[in-house]
């Protein structure tokens, strides 16, 4: 089953803000072929341009609003509504939101938020791009249409990171958690360690090398890839497979089948914590990217707006 046909919040309530967004981009359309005026070149300053520009303008403001306000607590005053509220009308909120996640604000839950805040940021696209009169340049103007888009690029990214890493790291972590993939690497490297004894040097320097030298995080680039190379533990494994054919003398071949058992199972350990952590360091490298470049943009957006305020 494709994204786009799995219950998501790209479907929310029978597509309402999906429909929404259409509307919008529809009735843009229509006013710029309909009522742009034929003898002037297109430009963010016709009465057209003017409407879609304060349009788009306070759908970058609900859009932030919505960023900074779901990161706020719950407000005393929104505390002492909710307390002056009577028993029957405090009823029929608790029978019409069966979570908290469905309680939020305004009688709006924080996936309808979330799913008008995508659908609106689609919209933005369109909306935005008409009121520029596709005239462009090198000034603050463009710079700030351009951030808008880079912004609404790492939304969607982060749609994509939000709809698709959770899961995979559930299928990663099975019953685990990260912090018990590290506990069980650690404990398959002190069985190898001691397994190990009974060696040559040369197979307790690999098994060394792999418990010092494997690197689970490591850099940002490290993380963003989850891969390791060389990565030791992979070395390690390969090494003893071709040296089980030489030891093949008293108890050594029962040690090494017994070792590279071992190095094998941690070897799938530390694909399975590499993975997790990739797809956590994603998700936060999401974050850190989208919040900046919203800020980069409205301070762009500001100066426009003022410059056409105050020079146009």
């Amino acid at each position: 089953m494709d994204l786009a046909h799995r219950p998501n919040i790209l479907r929310y309530n029978h597509d309402r803000y999906v429909r929404l967004g259409l509307w919008l981009v529809l009735l843009a359309v229509a006013g710029y072929v309909l009522f742009e005026p034929a003898a002037t070149e297109p430009y963010g300053g016709t009465p057209v341009g003017y409407v879609l520009g304060i349009l788009s303008l306070l759908i970058v403001l609900l859009l932030f609003w919505y960023g900074i306000y779901k990161r706020c607590p719950t407000s005393d005053r929104d505390r002492r509504f909710e307390e002056r509220r009577t028993p029957e009308a405090q009823g029929k909120a608790d029978r019409r939101n069966k979570s908290p996640a469905q309680s939020w604000r305004y009688g709006q839950t924080l996936q309808g938020w979330l799913a008008l805040h995508i659908n609106l940021g689609a919209a933005l696209i369109v909306l935005a791009t008409l009121h520029t009169g596709f005239e462009f340049g090198w000034n603050v103007h463009t710079l700030g249409y351009g951030l808008m888009l880079v912004v609404i690029a790492s939304g969607f990214y982060g749609l994509y990171a939000y709809l698709n890493y959770p899961r995979r790291i559930t299928d990663n972590l099975q019953e685990d958690t990260l912090e018990g993939l590290l506990l069980k690497i650690d404990e398959l490297d002190e069985m190898a360690r001691v397994k190990a004894l009974y060696l040559a040097d040369e197979v307790n320097e690999l098994v060394l090398n792999a418990r010092q030298e494997t690197v689970i995080g490591g850099s940002l680039m490290q993380q963003l890839n989850w891969k390791q190379a060389p990565c030791p533990t992979r070395i390690a494994v390969r090494q003893l497979q071709k040296l089980g054919k030489k030891y093949i003398a008293d108890d050594q071949p029962k040690y090494m089948r017994d070792l590279y058992s071992l190095m094998l199972r941690k070897q799938r350990l530390v694909e399975r914590a590499r993975n997790v952590v990739k797809c956590k360091s994603r998700m936060d490298a999401w974050l850190y990217l989208h919040v900046p470049l919203s800020a980069a943009m409205l301070a762009a957006l500001s100066v426009h707006v003022l410059s056409v305020l105050f020079y146009w």
